[in-house]
């Protein structure tokens, strides 16, 4: 259960509330409700998986014991007597929280306002002792239907100008895309660092953008914003929709911020992809000439695979790592970086290079060596600019073993849209908010978050608490067992 005191406190640390109403016009009465109790309302609604209506709100705020109505101005006293916050009221602030963070045009963007003071929520709603327990993020977007009708077909206006049509999976046996009308949630959700220690997955930045606007292109300004705030990037998760955009939509801005890249590659990027200085280009990473075709094509590995083509999969991958160049500088000022030849390094043997014929037979050899070698193999090393492999360098090498277990990772943001989704709490589906504009939809979709984290927190807290009591009486840490009956399980059971 969610206390109201928790919320207080997430939207008080946030300190969203005065931001607001300094930004709001000063009326010749003062206003009953105020911008810090319609926050608590809209999370108290969301709290109890109630649809974000402002109906909803007030009713949220009037069924508090009379003591809190009376603290948070639901109940005030007036010259008649006391008077109990009516939906007009509700209404009229929500118009003005609404008009205030607004851009001056509806662009189908969020303003810098309203994206700033959604940040300080979801930023709030992290405890300070989980701020710096991990700096990786899993990056996705998700479809958000806006309860407006959509224009017609002949042309025309409709209730929600900023909305637009766009493409979303859906669950049927066709493979094609489903057209909906509304907006592209996207958001970055925490997720423990590489051999780090475990952490509650919670959502620590989102944007909301039309769909007639790039989802990627949008959350990449919320993402290198953190730095300025105090809060260094670290591996960046996402899928390929992502890494399949040009360089400078998402690679390099990131890149800039201090972010290491962990993404899937979309298959028009793999495998090689022309020379520079005559070594080959492929998957984000510079290889020996001579490297074997069917290396260079290696693929990620299939979900059914088996332990024993993952162990072979392993293999081939460790094997082209042999006929990589090897880095030897970080990035200058500029992007230059400087690599050396594998043979040179001792990873494999060349003739080019006599010195690494003397090496263990157990290294690969180049057994027919260019007969025209390029810089790559006369040269010790050579310098690539930053246009080189600008789109697809990443951490790890893809698609190896270890990127496989980094980017396993990513699902965390899948799991986030999934408790979002859920009909048993809050189903962001479509007359789930009946406001119209991106403004609104995107502060309550905010409270929605705020409240998630919440209860991702209390069940982290009673399983830490758990494992606690277990560990004092000796007790190894509870996990979950999936027990799933087989057809062969059935088949040689007793009847």
């Amino acid at each position: 259960m969610i206390t109201l005191a928790a919320l207080e406190g997430v939207i008080d640390a946030s300190g969203t509330a005065a931001r607001i109403e300094a930004m709001l016009p000063i009326g010749v009465r003062c206003r009953q409700l105020s911008v810090r109790t319609l926050l608590a309302g809209m999370c108290l609604t969301q709290a109890d998986g109630r649809p974000a209506h402002l109906t909803r709100v007030r009713q949220a705020l009037t069924s508090l014991p009379e003591d809190d109505q009376r603290r948070l101005g639901v109940i005030m006293d007036w010259k008649n007597g006391p008077h109990r916050l009516t939906y007009r009221q509700a209404e009229y602030t929500a118009g003005l929280v609404a008009d205030a963070l607004a851009g001056d045009e509806p662009s189908g963007q969020p303003s810098p306002a309203l994206q700033t003071v959604c940040g300080s929520l979801l930023e709030a709603s992290i405890p300070d002792e989980l701020k710096d327990a991990s700096r990786s993020l899993a990056a996705d977007w998700t479809d958000m239907e806006s309860f407006s009708r959509p224009p017609p077909g002949k042309g025309g206006p409709c209730a929600d100008p900023e909305a637009s049509w766009g493409h979303r999976k859906n669950n049927l046996l066709r493979s094609e895309d489903e057209l909906f009308f509304g907006y592209y949630l996207s958001a970055c959700v925490m997720m423990p660092d590489e051999n780090g220690p475990a952490i509650p997955e919670l959502a620590r930045r989102m944007t909301l953008s039309s769909c007639r606007h790039d989802p990627v292109r949008a959350l990449v300004p919320v993402l290198t914003a953190m730095p300025e705030d105090g809060i260094p990037l670290g591996d960046i998760l996402a899928d390929s929709g992502y890494a399949h955009r040009d360089p400078g939509a998402w690679a390099i801005p990131l890149r800039q911020a201090g972010a290491a890249l962990v993404q899937d590659l979309h298959p028009h990027d793999r495998g090689p992809k022309g020379t520079h200085d005559g070594a080959i280009i492929s998957n984000g990473n510079l290889y020996c000439p001579k490297t074997p075709r069917a290396l260079l094509e290696l693929g990620p590995l299939a979900r059914s695979a088996t332990r024993e083509d993952a162990a072979a999969h392993d293999a081939r991958t460790a094997e082209l790592a042999r006929y990589k160049l090897s880095r030897l500088t970080r990035d200058d000022a500029d992007g230059y970086h400087r690599v050396a030849c594998p043979a040179a390094a001792g990873k494999i043997r060349c003739p080019l290079r006599p010195a690494s014929m003397t090496l263990d037979r157990d290294r690969p050899e180049i057994l027919q060596p260019p007969q025209h070698p390029q810089a790559c193999c006369t040269q010790q090393t050579i310098t690539v600019p930053p246009e080189i492999n600008a789109k697809t360098a990443q951490k790890h090498d893809y698609p190896s073993a270890a990127h496989r277990r980094s980017y396993a990772r990513r699902t965390g943001a899948e799991r986030g849209f999934a408790t979002t989704k859920d009909p048993a709490t809050n189903d962001i589906s479509r007359g789930w908010c009946r406001l119209m504009g991106l403004t609104p939809l995107m502060l309550a979709i905010t409270c929605l978050l705020v409240v998630r984290n919440q209860r991702i927190l209390a069940a982290w807290d009673a399983r830490q608490e758990e494992n606690q009591r277990r560990a004092a009486k000796g007790l190894p840490p509870k996990t979950r067992r999936r027990r799933r009956s087989t057809l062969a399980s059935l088949a040689t059971g007793p009847p």
